[in-house]
């Protein structure tokens, strides 16, 4: 009885992507399948970078595979397809950009930078090109964070290149001042800054841009929801309830502008003393959870309060550089590869696709 590509994805169907919680089938995730006699090849195609997955992915479907009854060699070739998707209406999405990712939250203090720079880097180790945005005009970070100094260059005195490290593209205003100089600017200037940063760094065909917001959620966070394309944000907060009151006002704006919820990340969730290992919740605790099932968005993951992620991020070498292989890194990666997947859920962006109409009067 010869093997056909109907039995093939038929067994297909019963493989669960461990990370979607769905079959490759339904998905579409199953590619370019070839039954030749009895050997079988197909590509799996993933809608987010998950690099650190592939192995087990194909291994499960190789596994499968060798079910079907006279089943030869079996060639499965795993990769990541990242495509640009929806935003708010009336946007269109920037050229060498496919997403944008808003990290923000109701407050400062809450270690929004530090889940930016990590969820950047996290994207990153699993294949996806990936910049950072520090849109954090009054107190830009990212530049201590990822250890970059200097100027950024330019080449025709209009645009400039993003400035590199840890293969991340970045930008940010911290790279044109001096580190102590404060930014006396009000609101309009701050605006007008931040998208010149966006739109006159030459970004490189990235996948994902994390734009680490400014805390709060005044006049500078709802003008750049209104015209910045964002194809979703990311709220960031901490278990004690005067940090989920900001939150919750930081998820309301944006859901008022049209831009989705990814998720909530609660940090500093544990504390984990660095001489005995003792975990206390010193901020209270499931707040963060509490706020995800009152509003119906996905909970992303609880990060602890440790010394090791502040020296890191101060060293200018973030936690999943830092310490790749780590319990910590891994789960920045799992908050990443969640990001990823909500992401690619969404419809696909087909602005590109119509053409325009332009009405003339003869």
């Amino acid at each position: 009885m010869r093997i056909t590509v109907e039995d093939v994805k038929a067994a297909l169907a019963a493989v669960i992507d461990p990370n979607t919680q769905k079959d490759l089938v339904s998905t579409r995730s199953i590619k370019n399948v070839k039954v030749d006699g009895d050997n079988i090849a197909l590509d799996v195609e993933l809608g987010y970078p998950a690099k650190s997955q592939f192995d087990l992915l194909r291994a499960a479907v190789v596994a499968k595979l060798q079910t079907l009854p006279g089943a030869g060699t079996i060639t499965v070739n795993v990769t990541s397809n990242i495509i640009s998707h929806t935003v708010q209406r009336g946007l269109k999405i920037m050229p060498n950009v496919k997403n944008i990712i808003a990290v923000a939250s109701g407050k400062g203090g809450v270690g929004k930078s530090t889940t930016a720079v990590n969820l950047a880097l996290a994207l990153a180790a699993e294949g996806a090109s990936v910049g950072v945005l520090d849109a954090d005009i009054y107190g830009p970070s990212q530049p201590m964070m990822l250890g970059i100094s200097g100027r950024p260059e330019t080449t025709d005195g209009k645009t400039m290149e993003p400035m590199e490290n840890h293969g991340l593209q970045v930008s940010s205003i911290g790279f044109m001042i001096d580190p102590d100089e404060p930014m006396v600017w009000r609101g309009p200037m701050v605006t007008q800054a931040l998208q010149q940063l966006l739109e006159q760094t030459n970004w490189r065909d990235l996948d994902y841009l994390i734009v680490d917001m400014p805390p709060g959620t005044g006049d500078i966070q709802l003008t750049l929801s209104q015209k910045v394309p964002v194809t979703g944000a990311v709220i960031v907060t901490t278990p004690q309830d005067i940090a989920l009151l900001d939150a919750r006002k930081g998820l309301k704006m944006f859901e008022k502008v049209g831009i989705p919820i990814l998720g909530v990340v609660e940090n500093m969730s544990t504390h984990i003393c660095s001489n005995c290992g003792h975990t206390e919740a010193i901020f209270g605790h499931g707040g963060g959870a509490k706020m995800c099932a009152d509003f119906g968005v996905d909970f992303l993951g609880a990060l602890p309060l440790t010394m090791a992620i502040r020296e890191q991020t101060d060293s200018g070498k973030p936690t999943v550089v830092a310490e790749p292989d780590g319990a910590v890194a891994q789960i920045y990666k799992e908050i990443a590869r969640k990001v990823a997947i909500k992401i690619a859920d969404k419809a696909k962006d087909m602005s590109s696709k119509f053409p325009t109409i332009v009405v003339k009067n003869d």
